[in-house]
């Protein structure tokens, strides 16, 4: 069992329980031939994250890394009348992608999407105030993770769920010996996680078209 079983297993999941979406068909193509990296979440994982903040009754949602939307879109589409997502990105052409892309989606109204590091982003909405955030999806650069997960707690409150991407590197995260930068980011991030009293946790091993990796599913669960 490989690659190619967990990708066939992803098209027949796909098969019967996503219908087709031109939007997010459009929003893939997009990112594609402006030549961004194909990391996205697959289709099933966007779905995931869409029915997570449904079942959250997510009002205010934010994004940590947001590529060319592809989440942001299915995160965003779970929103009720007044709901806002905001979703910071570092790199300029990124985020232009993405809010062409969530514009054609029709959530331009919905969807804030900010430019610079992640860092500084999160700082400055701690300062202006903009949380508690209801659900917070962490997939950006992972040698950032700690910090990303030390800022989205000023901007969480009790029962706030936060979702991070990527935490298991093909296995590699049990690695201590690792000398990639992206597997001792997630190793400190999980330490970080393992340690950290206001929040309950789990990792989830999965795998599908995008190989070998893991999601965190983060509860907050006190007040900050």
């Amino acid at each position: 069992m490989g690659q190619e079983q967990w990708t066939a297993v992803d098209s027949y999941i796909t098969d019967h329980f996503l219908e087709a979406d031109p939007v997010l068909d459009a929003a893939l193509a997009s990112s594609a031939a402006s030549g961004l990296p194909a990391i996205s979440v697959s289709s099933a994982q966007g779905k995931l994250l869409h029915l997570l903040a449904r079942v959250q009754g997510a009002r205010n949602i934010l994004e940590i890394g947001t590529l060319g939307g592809y989440s942001t879109i299915w995160l965003a589409r779970a929103l009720p009348s007044g709901g806002h997502l905001i979703s910071l990105e570092l790199d300029l052409k990124h985020a232009e992608v993405a809010r062409a892309n969530v514009a054609r989606a029709g959530l331009a109204d919905r969807v804030e999407i900010r430019l610079g590091r992640a860092v500084d982003s999160l700082q400055q909405l701690v300062t202006e105030g903009r949380g508690p955030f209801d659900l917070i999806f962490i997939d950006a650069d992972k040698p950032g993770y700690s910090d990303y997960l030390k800022w989205s707690l000023k901007l969480a409150r009790q029962g706030t769920l936060m979702i991070a991407d990527n935490v298991v590197r093909k296995g590699e995260v049990i690695n201590s010996a690792s000398a990639d930068l992206n597997v001792q980011g997630i190793r400190r991030f999980n330490e970080l996680l393992a340690a950290e009293k206001r929040v309950t946790t789990t990792v989830l091993q999965t795998v599908g078209s995008k190989g070998y990796d893991g999601l965190a599913v983060i509860l907050v669960t006190t007040g900050q």
